[in-house]
């Protein structure tokens, strides 16, 4: 999670926004100004609307900079993690015809001077070396028509 992450909760549900991926297409407001409101601080009144209508509204982001988790299925998880801990578990990788290595699993990614990168389950990785988000696939390759070969 990007330091400038945010989440929001009702109870119910908890929203979360990755500004980096926002694009202001404006969908969220002009769907639902009751809740996402930019002119006001916090922007995300999670009281302003339905759980239902709040999701709704949520799914149709372009860029998934918004997104939302039940509270229930996120105690789940964090039940999950905290039974695994310590458990070894590998990651698998998938190269994608023409495309991108998909890493799935517990991985860790580390710049060049050793910095950790974002901890993810699941990634892809550029492997035409053009993508404007290195070391991380943008569909550039299908751009330059990598082959892969």
């Amino acid at each position: 999670m990007d330091a400038n992450d945010k989440k929001y909760t009702n109870g119910e549900i908890t929203v979360f926004w990755q500004p980096k991926k926002c694009i202001h297409a404006t969908t969220c407001y002009r769907e639902l100004i009751e809740v996402f409101n930019p002119r006001k601080r916090p922007w995300v009144n999670m009281n302003g609307a339905s759980t239902e209508e709040i999701v709704r509204v949520v799914k149709l982001c372009p860029t998934q900079a918004l997104s939302f988790k039940y509270n229930n299925d996120i105690r789940d998880e964090e039940q999950k993690e905290k039974t695994a801990e310590g458990a070894e578990t590998g990651a698998e990788v998938r190269v994608m015809e023409d495309g991108p290595l998909v890493v799935k699993g517990n991985f860790v990614i580390y710049d060049t001077d050793g910095k950790e990168l974002k901890h993810l389950k699941l990634t892809s990785l550029c492997r035409c070396g053009s993508s404007h988000d290195l070391p991380y696939c943008d569909g550039t390759h299908r751009k330059i028509g990598f082959t892969g070969k």
